[in-house]
C-alpha cells in the first residue's frame, strides 16, 4: 500500500506540470489544424540580407493537448550564398503514410507551428555554421528511426533532434525539459552523448534516465517526463513547464536567447 501511495504521489506529480499548463491556457484545445496560423515570426535573418551561412534550431508548443506536454523542434538551415532555408524535422503524419518521417524541404523557417510562436534554442553564423550543415546533413539523413514515429516515449520529434545535436556539438544544444521523447535513444543503445555533447546520459527506452551535462545540468527522466536541475542558469526543470529560472529556456523571449547563445564567425 504504501509503494502505491508513493507511485501516485509521483504520477500526480509529473502530471501536476501539463495540468497547470492548460489551466493557464498556453495551449489551445479547441481549434483545427487546417486553419491554425503557420505564419513568420520574423525571427530568422532575411537570406536576401544575409549573405553569410546560418543555421539555427526552433521549438514551438506541439498542437492541442500535446502542447501541454511538449513540443515540436526543427533545425533551419541557410549556406552561404543562399537565398531561402531548408529545414530538417521530423513529422508523425508522414510515417503513417508510408513516407519518411524525416522531412527535408524548403519552408518558412521561423513559422508558427500551428499557432504556437516558437523560440530559438541554438544558432550558429558564418564559417561555423557552414560547417556545421554537412555534419547536420549527414546525420539527419542517418537517423535510424527514419520510417517509425510514436509520440510517447519515442521514437518522435525529440528523438530526431537530440540524434542530430549530438553530431553537431558546436550548437550546444540544451533541449527543453518539454522535449519529450529526447532520451528515446539509438536501437540497442543505452548510453550517449548529451544532445549539447557536454556531458552524457543513460536512458531505458525512454522511460527512466538520468543525464549529466555541462549544458543541461542533471536530468532525471520518468516516464518520458524529465525533472531537472541547471546549476550554471539557476533554473530548475519541471514537466508540462519547462524551464523556471532566470536562464534562457523555451519560454522566454527569443532575443534573450540570441543573446546567449549566438555564435558566429567573429565570437
Amino acid at each position: 500500500m504504501k509503494a502505491m501511495l508513493v507511485s501516485m504521489a509521483v504520477l500526480l506529480f509529473l502530471l501536476t506540470g501539463p495540468m497547470l499548463v492548460v489551466a493557464m491556457g498556453t495551449v489551445t484545445l479547441g481549434g483545427h489544424w487546417s486553419t491554425a496560423s503557420r505564419q513568420s515570426s520574423n525571427q530568422a535573418p532575411d537570406p536576401a540580407t544575409t549573405p553569410e551561412a546560418v543555421v539555427q534550431v526552433y521549438a514551438a508548443r506541439a498542437f492541442s493537448w500535446r502542447g501541454a506536454f511538449g513540443i515540436h523542434p526543427w533545425f533551419a538551415v541557410k549556406p552561404a550564398g543562399a537565398t531561402s532555408y531548408v529545414v530538417y524535422e521530423k513529422i508523425g503524419w508522414r510515417a503513417m503514410r508510408g513516407l519518411s518521417a524525416v522531412s527535408i524541404a524548403q519552408r518558412t523557417p521561423d513559422s508558427y507551428w500551428f499557432g504556437q510562436k516558437p523560440t530559438i534554442l541554438a544558432q550558429l553564423r558564418g564559417e561555423a555554421a557552414e560547417k556545421a550543415i554537412a555534419k547536420l546533413d549527414a546525420a539527419a539523413k542517418a537517423y535510424p528511426y527514419d520510417h517509425t514515429y510514436r509520440i510517447w516515449p519515442g521514437p518522435n520529434s525529440n528523438t530526431f533532434a537530440a540524434f542530430v545535436a549530438r553530431a553537431v556539438p558546436e550548437l550546444k544544444l540544451d533541449l527543453p525539459p518539454t522535449a519529450l521523447g529526447k532520451d528515446y535513444l539509438a536501437p540497442r543503445s543505452l548510453f550517449a552523448a548529451a544532445p549539447s555533447g557536454t556531458g552524457w546520459q543513460f536512458s531505458l527506452f525512454g522511460l527512466f534516465g538520468v543525464l549529466v551535462a555541462v549544458e543541461e545540468g542533471v536530468e532525471v527522466n520518468v516516464l518520458g517526463l524529465t525533472v531537472g536541475i541547471d546549476p550554471l542558469d539557476f533554473a530548475i526543470k519541471l514537466p508540462g513547464l519547462g524551464r523556471l529560472g532566470p536562464g534562457p529556456g523555451p519560454e522566454v523571449d527569443a532575443e534573450l536567447i540570441e543573446r546567449g547563445r549566438e555564435t558566429n564567425s567573429g565570437s
